[in-house]
């Protein structure tokens, strides 16, 4: 009762709008440490979080296997099982096939730049001799400054002993909570059907009938917002792929197979993975004919230009519904607020913030905004 004669009081609102702007500009102006002190304590939950994340990117999968080989039979049972079975299988076998293709070719391209060393080496001493900068300085001072380079590594080896030792343990715990994330997601996956009426039970009693529906139609068009920019996203990259394959292997470039992989692998990334795509396709390719890395990154400025202007727009905005100004901001305000996992999502966070700015803020606040303008009507 007395929290309810608080409510009435004329000054009740604005107090509560102020405490809510204070918490929010301290929020703001300690982002960083608050996001860090969340993520810390998140970080416990990595591998639980990680299977989540397996068992959403793999479900697709097992879903294509139930329909195509078993119908509609058992969708909770025995087959469900083969089908998530049938899509783990499926998945490593394209890991193992991408290590294989990639592995080998990096192997020799680090070969073929350690047996031609001399020879870069000799280019870049040539290089030093034309520009004139290399009779800027005699012979001691360069073998001063090899042996002052030299001491630097060793000291920063001895330093960081400790802390080299520390990243590879960390490794070792990112490999086991891995391992333990894909197993959690398997279980997820073979027990989906219970998961979700659970999970959809609890949800019901916690909440009114109106809101449970209302949450469970926003999850519904989240999710086929994030299957349509996942599917988009890999038929994009494999597009840009393989037609980056191709233009080597008319120009009879060397590792083909490698560098396709890593433009498409790192198209994935909105807006900045094509340049890191560009930069890591480049420097392999200097290695064994910089005519050809020149050829690569010309090549590669057309690719992703067209890319960009014509391949995106037709598979994101149309499906999607989202400008191309919305999704770059939201890949400079997510990518800054979380990092590149913020970029990597900020093409369905566009869609997602689009579709509740459309459909459920700017109806609520054009409806209010009538019933304003009616009340002042009337009182006039």
């Amino acid at each position: 009762m007395r929290l309810k004669k608080l409510a009435d009081k004329k000054w009740y609102n604005g107090a509560v709008v102020a405490c809510i702007g204070v918490a929010f500009y301290v929020l703001l102006t300690n982002f960083q440490a608050v996001w860090t002190a969340v993520g810390g304590f998140l970080g416990n939950f990595r591998a639980i979080f990680l299977g989540i994340v397996f068992a959403y990117v793999i479900n697709p999968l097992a879903k294509f296997f139930h329909k195509r080989f078993f119908g509609k039979k058992d969708p909770g049972g025995k087959y469900w099982i083969v089908s998530v079975c049938l899509a783990f299988l499926a998945g490593l076998l394209a890991v193992l096939l991408l290590i294989g293709l990639l592995i080998p070719q990096l192997i020799q391209s680090l070969t073929t730049f350690l047996e031609n060393f001399e020879g870069y080496a000799a280019t870049f001493t040539t290089l030093l001799e034309k520009s004139g900068i290399q009779s800027l300085i005699n012979e001691e001072q360069l073998r001063v400054l090899s042996q002052n380079a030299l001491t630097a590594i060793q000291n920063f080896v001895k330093d960081n002993a400790g802390r080299l030792l520390s990243s590879a343990a960390n490794s070792g715990k990112q490999i086991l909570s891995t391992v333990i994330a894909l197993i959690l997601a398997i279980y997820l996956l073979m027990n989906k059907a219970g998961v979700l009426r659970g999970t959809k039970r609890l949800i019901r009693a916690l909440m009114r009938r109106e809101t449970s529906e209302w949450l469970f139609s926003f999850l519904s068009r989240c999710d086929s917002i994030l299957m349509r920019f996942l599917g988009q996203s890999l038929l994009e990259s494999v597009i840009v792929g393989a037609i980056n394959a191709v233009f080597m292997a008319a120009c009879g470039m060397q590792y083909v197979g490698l560098v396709s992989v890593v433009v498409g692998v790192t198209n994935l990334v909105p807006n900045f993975g094509p340049a890191i795509g560009a930069a890591l396709g480049g420097f392999i390719l200097v290695l064994v004919k910089p005519i050809h890395a020149l050829m690569f990154l010309a090549f590669t400025a057309v690719l992703q230009t067209v890319d960009g202007y014509i391949l995106k727009p037709k598979l994101f905005s149309g499906s999607l519904g989202v400008s191309g100004l919305l999704i770059l901001a939201a890949s400079v305000v997510f990518g800054n607020l979380f990092g590149i996992l913020g970029v990597l999502l900020s093409i369905p966070a566009a869609a997602i913030l689009s579709f509740v700015y459309k459909d459920y803020l700017l109806p609520r606040w054009e409806k209010r905004r009538a019933q304003l303008d009616a009340e002042e009507g009337t009182a006039d």
